[in-house]
């Protein structure tokens, strides 16, 4: 036998319930948890000064360096180093950086990198997970199992050398991009999204007489192009943040990238081998220097702050989904 409660006693329970424990209580819904309930005040405020303290901590050493590439030779010299406040602005730093070739020649062999990069490495990544997302296909769970070993086991730096030597590709561009071209995480988000597609729209594709081909580029690909976004600025990111593959197999300089350039004039104080440009030698100094390694750090930030915002509504569908096993 069950007893039922009349609505207007609960509610009234309710408010008596709410009147008792008074004013600054944390509110819950009945139905939900106690970690959903509302925060308190004082939770408010640590949650508040948290989330400040995480923002400065991010914002005011990119405010320091922009502010520092634009700053004069006196402001530096009175600032000591960087400089948080501005004063006289002026842009001689990117001038002079742009007047001497260096940065403009390695901003344009990035840039190549990066786009040739990133299509090469979409158009892999989205073959391969759509075969693999498609069960019974061709020997798609040896592949599967292939590149999950990869994710554990790498090949090391030695043997990757010696291939990339062995099929000539040091001191070209190509050892940039080939060696990094494949990402088994990548591929692996890809193919769980493709995965989640509703089996019932590609069937009912099939039996209308669409290829693979023609499902793939009409129906897959424009479904799915919060994931191809979302793997695409990752492949960018790293292409463009990449600068390890350039000290191990490329010697000349004229073929560095932004990044190996920026290293070598912020962490090594040093100018690019086989060039005059120096810059701890613009306006003879060793802050005139700073400015100048802060302009370059500045002109690799660029970039990535101008796509990201295009980029970023699509993470949460693009890699969420992709992540849940379906």
């Amino acid at each position: 036998m069950t007893t039922t409660v009349p609505r207007t006693s609960a509610r009234v329970s309710e408010a008596g319930g709410a009147a008792a424990r008074g004013p600054g209580r944390r509110r819950r819904h009945p139905d939900r948890p106690p970690y959903e309930a509302e925060p308190g005040p004082v939770a408010k405020t640590a949650k508040t000064t948290a989330l400040t303290l995480i923002v400065l901590a991010v914002l005011v050493p990119l405010w320091t360096v922009v502010v520092t590439s634009l700053s004069t030779q006196a402001a530096i010299n009175d600032a000591g180093g960087l400089v948080l406040v501005p004063g006289e602005l002026t842009f001689k730093a990117y001038t002079d950086i742009i007047a001497g070739g260096v940065v403009t020649r390695a901003v344009g062999v990035s840039v190549f990198v990066t786009a040739v990069g990133t299509a090469l490495s979409l158009a892999v990544a989205i073959l391969t997970a759509y075969g693999l997302s498609r069960p019974g296909s061709l020997g798609h769970r040896p592949i599967l199992f292939m590149l999950l070993i990869t994710m554990f086991f790498g090949a090391g730096m030695i043997p990757t050398y010696l291939v990339v030597a062995g099929l000539g590709l040091i001191d070209s561009l190509w050892a940039l991009i080939l060696p990094t071209a494949v990402s088994a995480f990548n591929i692996l988000i890809m193919r769980n999204f493709f995965t989640n597609i509703d089996r019932g729209i590609l069937d009912s594709a099939r039996i209308d007489g669409a290829s693979e081909w023609r499902i793939l580029g009409q129906i897959v690909l424009p479904l799915s192009k919060a994931v191809i976004a979302v793997v695409g600025l990752f492949y960018g990111v790293a292409y463009w943040n990449a600068f390890f593959n350039a000290v191990l197999y490329i010697n000349d300089s004229a073929k560095w990238p932004l990044q190996l350039v920026l290293r070598s004039y912020v962490l090594q104080g040093q100018a690019v081998p086989g060039t005059t440009f120096d810059p701890s030698s613009l306006d003879g100094g060793q802050t005139a220097g700073l400015a100048i390694q802060m302009a370059v750090v500045v002109l690799a930030m660029v970039p990535v702050l101008i796509v990201y915002p295009f980029v970023q509504r699509h993470f949460s569908s693009g890699v969420m989904i992709g992540a849940i096993k379906g």
